[in-house]
């Protein structure tokens, strides 16, 4: 097992200390922390791994692989010990003997700040999910269910990281999946996948059979949410548009499919609040985005763009990505930075609170289920999962699971 750093704490240090075990001395593929025995290797492209991924990821005979970030083809005998990562792991791990702070008392390490700071909970990782793009978490039983870019587009995950089930396979068929864009569990449990390949919304059982595929006239469907009572709520990119369908998901039929909104611009990511049947979405501006959140009516009761809130709150963000808590307040997720944010309530004029602003790549979806806050990052390949506590004002990470 290798060594663990545990920085001192004293402000900017803590941070970069942190940011260099988290980005820097662990294989992005596998997870560990580099060590003697879990060596760091240079492949052709640039890109580090541990010399065990390596020798997976190659072809026995071949002896080449693809390098999982970049995609380049690289050969094995080509590869290359990085030196520099042994020795900056040496030069910390020395730091640390040298600067170790006084041991904690049990309430202090129990405190929120050192909790949070934990490696959070992984679903997935490079191989198991490819690129993913959206998720969605069913019901009390934790089920974590992903859509990405493998040969089976749907992949289902237990609440303890097992796989349980994949489904939706590559194709143009209706059952099949062509390009899979957002997916949301209906709160009986089925599986609503948009499709931008195939211009349509699809809906699977739980266990992944192909109830129905929706085309109407939809020209690119993104983001996609179902609300309380499991009616359909899609994003169409290209036509600017927020449709709710409503479905006998036991007949297999659509009753209603109708456009609720109409003048948007590239609207993508949508969420639905359980608790106030609000309706929120992210739009794709030039260059800026913007937040829009709508009554179940779809009347308007805020509207704000990236720039007016860096203006207003002196808080930069690139808001890609939204979801309410079980109080119904907004939470964001800012790409560009790497980071989860609450809004709070900001038709009230609610301040924004960071949650979580370390150990993401690229975040591109998150959830909030069960008191955990729930992140999609496209660029580990995985879903994390932090403890959260709902309070006043706004969602708090307070810790993160592991071994969950």
């Amino acid at each position: 097992m290798a060594e663990k750093l545990d920085p001192p704490s004293s402000g900017h240090d803590v941070d970069l200390l942190k940011d260099i075990q988290m980005n820097l001395l662990e294989c992005k593929v596998c997870f560990n922390d580099f060590s003697e025995t879990c060596r760091p290797q240079h492949l052709l492209c640039g890109h580090i791994l541990c010399q065990e991924c390596v020798s997976a990821l190659s072809h026995p005979v071949l002896r080449k692989l693809e390098c999982p970030f970049c995609r380049q083809l690289c050969s094995v005998d080509r590869t290359s010990s990085c030196q520099v990562l042994k020795d900056l792991r040496e030069m910390l791990l020395s730091h640390e003997s040298r600067c170790a702070a006084p041991p904690q008392s049990a309430e202090e390490g129990l405190s929120s700040e050192r909790r949070w700071r934990a490696k959070p909970g992984v679903w997935g990782g490079w191989g198991t999910l490819i690129n993913p793009v959206g998720f969605d978490v069913l019901g009390p039983l934790g089920t974590v269910v992903t859509v990405h870019d493998g040969e089976r587009r749907v992949v289902v995950f237990s609440s303890k990281g097992e796989i349980v089930n994949s489904f939706g396979p590559r194709g143009r068929a209706a059952r099949d999946i062509s390009y899979p864009l957002d997916v949301a569990v209906s709160p009986l449990g089925h599986v609503v996948v948009t499709d931008g390949g195939d211009q349509a919304v699809k809906i699977y059982t739980s266990r992944g059979s192909h109830l129905i595929t929706i085309k109407a006239t939809f020209q690119l469907p993104w983001g996609v949410d179902t609300d309380g009572s499991g009616d359909i709520v899609v994003s169409d990119a290209l036509a600017g548009s927020l449709s709710q369908i409503k479905v006998d998901y036991c007949s297999r039929v659509t009753f209603e499919c109708r456009t609720s909104v109409s003048d948007l611009e590239n609207p993508r990511a949508v969420a639905c609040c359980a608790t106030t049947g609000n309706i929120a979405t992210i739009e794709h501006l030039k260059s800026d985005t913007r937040l829009t959140v709508f009554t179940k009516d779809f009347h308007v009761v805020y509207q704000n763009d990236s720039a007016n809130v860096g203006l207003q709150f002196d808080v930069c963000m690139h808001v890609s990505a939204v979801t309410f808590d079980p109080s119904g307040e907004v939470i964001v997720v800012d790409c560009s930075h790497g980071m989860v944010w609450s809004l709070g309530s900001p038709w009230r004029g609610s301040v924004p609170v960071p949650l979580v602003s370390a150990n993401l790549v690229r975040p591109v979806a998150v959830k909030c289920v069960n008191n955990k806050l729930m992140i999609l990052d496209s660029g580990e390949h995985t879903v994390k999962s932090y403890n959260t506590e709902s309070g006043p004002g706004s969602t708090r990470v307070t810790g993160a699971f592991k071994d969950l």
